[in-house]
């Protein structure tokens, strides 16, 4: 498996981010990289609220989180988000989270579609029984990284998991859509790969959450989110072809209704409504 991705991609205005917080991914455990991509670690200690956009990944988060002016830490589950998520930071925190691989969190909930949870946030009591108050305590409160990882290594090694072979195909399918820019239609990639087009689909909603159109458009969407934020000389209509789409109308349209502004706005600073 590879190791965690140094890039910003998915993140809105990620410099803003970053001179804000303090920002560190991890890998886990041997052992769990087949089903963890990485753990990612936030601490903030901000004068004034800020709020942070993600335009998400194909993958589930378990997060520790803990708001120390808000009350006792708590810890959430997060599927796969359709739109863009936005959490507002305030005062002194931290979130300890997991960001498992599109396919590795079916393995530790085998009983339910990963649709099941798309678009939803809950506690995560409710999927992970032993993800308590006191564990949520006990991994964020850590003096340190190498503390707080060995924390989430050890409550992750204890939970049953059920290997899956169809869990590693999904991992391995969503991987090529990342890194391929010639994966463009469903079709042709479910030909590719030996499968029909509603086998594909129905393995995507079981083991990832959503269609595997919906992941083609959101990598492509990661690609230009990440061009208009440090370029100004973006070929829009060139990158639209590039991209799959029929022209730079489609692109641009996909962009604003994900980011919530058009790409030249964000190119030039605006911030996400």
């Amino acid at each position: 498996m590879e190791a965690p991705r140094h890039d910003t991609r998915g993140i809105v205005d990620p410099s803003g981010l970053l001179r804000r917080v303090r920002f560190r991914r991890h890998e886990p455990a041997e052992p769990l990289r087949r089903y963890v991509e990485w753990y990612w670690l936030i601490d903030w200690d901000l004068p004034e609220p800020y709020a942070s956009h993600v335009v998400p990944h194909p993958a589930v988060n378990l997060t520790f989180q803990w708001d120390e002016d808000e009350g006792a830490p708590y810890s959430e589950v997060t599927g796969v988000a359709l739109g863009m998520y936005t959490r507002k930071l305030t005062g002194r925190g931290r979130v300890c989270g997991v960001k498992f691989r599109p396919g590795g969190f079916r393995p530790y909930a085998p009983d339910a579609p990963v649709s099941r949870w798309t678009g939803r946030t809950l506690p995560a009591g409710e999927v992970f029984p032993g993800a308590t108050a006191d564990t949520a305590r006990t991994i964020v409160t850590r003096a340190d990284d190498h503390a707080r990882v060995a924390a989430l290594d050890a409550f992750l090694l204890a939970l049953p998991r059920t290997p899956d072979p169809q869990a590693d195909l999904a991992t391995g399918l969503v991987r090529r859509i990342r890194a391929d820019r010639t994966v463009l239609r469903v079709g042709d990639f479910a030909q590719a790969q030996g499968l029909s087009v509603r086998a594909l689909q129905r393995l995507f909603s079981t083991y990832v959450g959503v269609s595997p159109k919906w992941c083609i458009l959101r990598y492509r969407i990661h690609e230009a989110l990440e061009l208009a934020g440090t370029r100004t000389d973006v070929d829009w209509a060139t990158l639209a072809a590039d991209l799959g789409y029929a022209d730079q109308a489609h692109l641009i349209r996909d962009f604003t209704t994900t980011v919530g502004i058009p790409p030249t706005a964000y190119a030039q600073g605006a911030e996400p409504r």
